[in-house]
């Protein structure tokens, strides 16, 4: 490093897993990710009504901004009227949507803060036509201050626009799962089918109390309408998307790699962890041949969800 060379940025467990684990360190893989990541982010700038045509200044607020996904989605829909705070708890991810935006030649059009959504610290009262979010209130501990932030940063008329996962009952299904197993009824599920269950159960708080102090899994779809009723949204909309697919074909060294969410273990974590040797060549020798083939079926909840403050 030479003198006036910026200090490094190290990798947080957001950045980790944004960049990295999400994917399982396979560039092919990352781009099926993010064409994925990118039909969610459609929809919530439809949400927010980001269009072209807005007038010079429309000021767009993006929580958990990540590397930028919506922000510059955002950029590409409503042209040079549009500028952009991007928020996020991670300082290495906010370095990379700050290069990202000097590549794309929209640096003096975005404002970066590092600060949490309860906080919004640095964002101005009524300033934001538009705040969104993706997969954000999912971490946060405090959600009502989160919303409340929200609605303090809009202008009167703004609109929030959001996709939140709802992970609450797949958590409970698995707990409920676990408690089955126990029981004489459950000679008849297979092996292979008990492995992968503990798998996944590994990813997921694993009680009932777990689930109910975890921010991933202590609210549903219900509970966002409710908070955002109680902070003084006005016209409320939510649309709750299941959507059970086949997973595109990936190879069984990515899949493995791939951590479900940050901070959560991926695969081959809960092998080293909870697997013998013999349950681990079980396991692989059922599931590798389904998500090799792209035959490996998977479920997704998402709460999409738009609300105005009111004029």
């Amino acid at each position: 490093m030479t003198t006036g060379d910026p200090e490094p940025i190290h990798a947080d467990q957001w950045s980790d897993w944004l960049l990295n684990r999400r994917h399982g360190g396979d560039a092919g893989h990352e781009r099926v990710v993010r064409s994925i990541v990118e039909r969610i982010r459609d929809r919530v700038l439809d949400g927010a009504a980001l269009r072209p045509g807005l007038p010079q200044g429309t000021v767009l607020v993006d929580v958990g901004a990540g590397d930028g996904l919506i922000t510059f989605g955002a950029f590409d829909r409503v042209g040079p009227s549009l500028r952009a705070v991007l928020v996020d708890v991670s300082a290495p991810l906010l370095a990379r949507a700050e290069l990202r935006a000097v590549e794309q030649g929209v640096r003096d059009r975005c404002t970066f803060l590092k600060t949490s959504a309860e906080q919004l610290e640095g964002v101005a009262d009524a300033s934001a036509d538009a705040v969104t979010c993706r997969a954000v209130l999912a971490y946060v501990a405090d959600k009502e201050a989160a919303i409340r932030s929200f609605h303090r940063t809009l202008k009167p008329g703004g609109r929030v626009s959001l996709a939140e996962p709802i992970n609450r009952d797949e958590a409970v299904n698995a707990a409920a799962f676990a408690s089955f197993l126990l029981t004489p009824a459950a000679a008849r599920v297979s092996p292979a089918a008990r492995l992968l269950h503990r798998c996944r159960h590994a990813q997921l708080p694993a009680t009932l109390e777990a689930i109910q102090n975890d921010p991933l899994t202590n609210f549903t779809e219900r509970d966002l309408v409710m908070l955002f009723q109680k902070v003084g949204f006005d016209e409320i909309h939510l649309e709750l998307h299941i959507d059970v697919f086949r997973q595109p074909a990936v190879p069984w060294d990515t899949y493995i790699d791939i951590a479900p969410r940050p901070g959560a273990p991926s695969l081959r974590d809960v092998f080293a962890s909870h697997l013998t040797a013999t349950e681990q060549r079980l396991l692989e020798e059922n599931l590798r041949p389904l998500v090799e083939s792209g035959r490996h079926k998977t479920r997704e909840t998402t709460a999409y969800l738009t609300a105005s403050k009111s004029a």
